[in-house]
């Protein structure tokens, strides 16, 4: 049975949260503050956190730093009263999943909980693929870059592109062959993949100048050096 994590500073939201998920046959753990969200984190084999990003005791964002800087897999769904675009945008970026404004209907919140389960659920039925090309780590299934211990969350196409170059190490290919693999056609637009080569340089840490990973080859396309030369 998932194990569901509820962080708010005010009880009669946490008794409702919990009335609700119990009835909908899901496991139930509490947190009044966010230092004591991560006691509870490291105690407990959390699936889902639900977690209130205003705590008058303690800032919820604390507890989304915590578990970017541990890597941490457990799923996020924030709960705030702001409903400005930005604050979504920032939150998601710190690695929520999802994200609720409050008030918030309580049927609203079951079917998200749900929906974020069975989405974790189908991920964990087969072994994520993970290539590796010495200090780079690319997280095929969840779409992550893990250079050293610096984490890059990718774009479809930019995670499409990188494992087709780290599959192909020391390897040329070429601009039709790259855009036909991607895009699924052969009229390759150039400006449009020199735009995802750009970004993907940036993501990589490469001079543009003088790039150590993703080179050109003048005439032909790209090439991804296996040994960063």
């Amino acid at each position: 049975m998932s194990l569901i994590l509820i962080v708010d500073d005010e009880p009669d939201i946490r008794a409702l949260i919990r009335i609700h998920l119990e009835l909908a046959g899901l496991q139930i753990i509490e947190a009044e503050s966010g230092s004591q969200a991560i006691e509870r984190i490291q105690e407990h084999p959390i699936e889902l956190m639900i977690l209130d990003l205003m705590m008058h005791n303690g800032n919820g964002f604390e507890v989304l730093h915590y578990l970017r800087e541990t890597n941490s897999k457990v799923l996020v769904i924030a709960l705030s009263a702001r409903r400005e675009v930005q604050d979504k945008v920032d939150t998601l970026d710190l690695g929520a999943d999802n994200y609720i404004t409050k008030p918030f209907s309580p049927m609203e919140l079951i079917a998200r909980v749900q929906a974020q389960l069975r989405r974790y659920s189908s991920k964990t039925t087969h072994l994520s693929e993970i290539i590796r090309v010495n200090n780079l780590s690319l997280d095929v299934d969840n779409s992550t870059l893990y250079n050293g211990e610096v984490r890059h969350s990718l774009t479809e196409i930019e995670c499409g592109l990188l494992q087709l170059f780290m599959n192909n190490p020391d390897r040329t290919l070429t601009r039709s062959d790259i855009y036909q693999h991607i895009w699924k056609h052969d009229n390759y637009d150039q400006n449009n993949l020199s735009v995802f080569i750009s970004r993907l340089r940036t993501i990589l840490g490469d001079n543009t100048d003088a790039p150590i990973h993703l080179h050109t080859v003048h005439g032909i396309g790209y090439r991804f050096s296996g040994d960063g030369r």
